[in-house]
């Protein structure tokens, strides 16, 4: 489908006024470009991907953090909500160099997930080749549903 293209509109010269739109057209070449996956993501600009799944008696999160090592991962959980949160920070620490630019690459990233009927007990994680599993096991909420007469 690439070949279907004529022309990206980033390389477009001719195209010398600003519509306004240039960015959506950019992103619409790009999208059937062979690369376009490639060059947008990145998680060091994005948030990481869950996947959430439910059954009878229990939640299942699973996060992909790549690269990302466990003492980085903050979990919590309050009122039914779920928190992943990550910092990572990259030093590289070359002692005895003479630097005239250095930098240093600092992300964070958060996730938030509401779980009705979450239990605070016995929730387990584990973070295995870059996926982190947490299992959160689910309360038996009684019926709530009353009849209320109308007078």
């Amino acid at each position: 489908m690439a070949g279907l293209i004529p022309l990206n509109r980033r390389g477009n010269h001719l195209m010398r006024t600003s519509t306004g739109f240039n960015d959506f057209y950019n992103m619409l070449d790009d999208f059937f470009s062979d690369n376009w996956l490639q060059q947008n993501r990145s998680l060091s600009r994005d948030t990481f991907k869950i996947d959430i799944e439910e059954t009878e008696t229990e939640y299942l999160i699973e996060a992909e953090l790549p690269g990302i090592k466990k003492d980085d991962i903050t979990l919590n959980i309050e009122d039914d909500n779920l928190s992943i949160s990550v910092t990572r920070t990259e030093e590289v620490n070359n002692e005895g160099k003479n630097y005239i630019h250095r930098e240093r690459r600092a992300s964070s990233m958060s996730r938030r997930v509401r779980l009705a009927n979450a239990k605070l007990d016995n929730i387990k994680a584990k973070l295995d080749e870059g996926i982190l599993t947490v299992t959160i096991p689910k309360q038996n909420k009684e019926e709530t549903i009353r009849k209320i007469n109308i007078e």
